[in-house]
This record gives structure tokens, C-alpha cells and sequence, in this order.
């Protein structure tokens, strides 16, 4: 299970940078037509803000993967042993349930509802269902990463910490 949550990160990365690489152009495109050309472009704001909400999700996710979320980590910093197994797993099922609630379920109701209502971009004229679906695919993300890393933690297996890793304490 852990080659296959290793090889979607490296899919998601990748997604991530072609995202990150398409924002710069469209905010540059935007300065370009504004600024020098004086005729802004009609979509350009708008593709950013929708980058925006997929970068911001689907890097959630992968923070989650590479454990660089912001968060206070002296409880299991102090712990050894079972115990910090156990509060790691409580933890990681936790964000399981709020993926799985929020994101997954939410999202999906959410990407329903706009897609029934017929919701249209006013600058892209693309349904606004298609720009939420990011939401439950995130949510699937995280639960499948805090399903590994819970299953690791209660297994006991050996600490894999990703690079990115920082903690409060150090």
C-alpha cells in the first residue's frame, strides 16, 4: 500500500507544478493586458481564482503526505513508545473522519448541487461543479495518506518520516 500512496504523491506533485506553472502565466498574461497592452483580459482573474482553489486543496493534500501542515506536535514529540503510536493513530483517524465527512461527502453534495443548478462561470463559461470536484478528490487524497500513515502508526512499522517533515520542538 505504501508503493501505491508513494506513486499518487508523485502524480499529485507533478499536477501541482504544472498548476503552479499555468497560474504564473495566466496572472502574467493578466499584468501583460492591463498594464502594457491597456485591454485586460475577460478570463484571466478568474482562471487565477480557480487555480488558486485547486493548488490550495490539492496541496493540502500533499502537505498532508509530507507532513508540513502547521501544527503543534509537543504531545507526540514527548511521547515514545506505544503511547505516541496510539495518539498518532487517533490523530491521523481523525483526519480521516473529517476528510471523509467534509471534503468527501460535503464536496460531493456540493459538486452535485452545482452541476443540477446549472452554475456557469461568468469568464469561462465552464458549470462551476467542475472547479468544486476538487474538493471530494482532495478529501479522497487525505484519507487515503492518514489511512497509511494510521495504519503505520498503529502497526508500530518503522518511523518513515517524509523529508519535509519539521517539528515545533526541534
Amino acid at each position: 500500500m505504501q508503493k501505491f500512496i508513494e506513486i499518487v504523491n508523485i502524480i499529485v506533485s507533478k499536477i501541482l507544478i504544472v498548476l503552479m506553472a499555468v497560474i504564473v502565466l495566466d496572472v502574467t498574461w493578466q499584468v501583460i493586458t492591463r498594464f502594457i497592452l491597456r485591454n485586460p483580459s475577460s478570463y484571466t482573474e478568474e482562471l487565477a481564482g480557480f487555480l488558486l482553489i485547486w493548488i490550495g486543496l490539492l496541496g493540502a493534500s500533499h502537505a498532508l503526505y509530507t507532513k508540513a501542515h502547521l501544527g503543534i506536535d509537543v504531545l507526540t514529540y514527548k511521547l515514545t513508545g506505544v503511547r505516541q503510536r496510539i495518539v498518532e493513530g487517533v490523530i491521523y483517524a481523525l483526519v480521516f473522519l473529517f476528510a471523509l465527512f467534509v471534503m468527501v461527502i460535503g464536496g460531493y453534495k456540493l459538486v452535485a448541487l452545482t452541476l443540477r443548478l446549472n452554475q456557469i462561470s461568468p469568464g469561462l463559461k465552464i458549470p462551476m461543479g467542475y472547479v468544486y470536484t476538487v474538493l471530494p478528490a482532495s478529501g479522497l487524497l487525505m484519507m487515503l495518506y492518514a489511512a497509511g500513515f494510521m495504519f503505520r502508526a498503529l502497526k508500530g512499522a518503522g518511523d518513515h518520516e517524509p523529508a519535509h517533515h519539521v517539528s515545533v520542538v526541534e
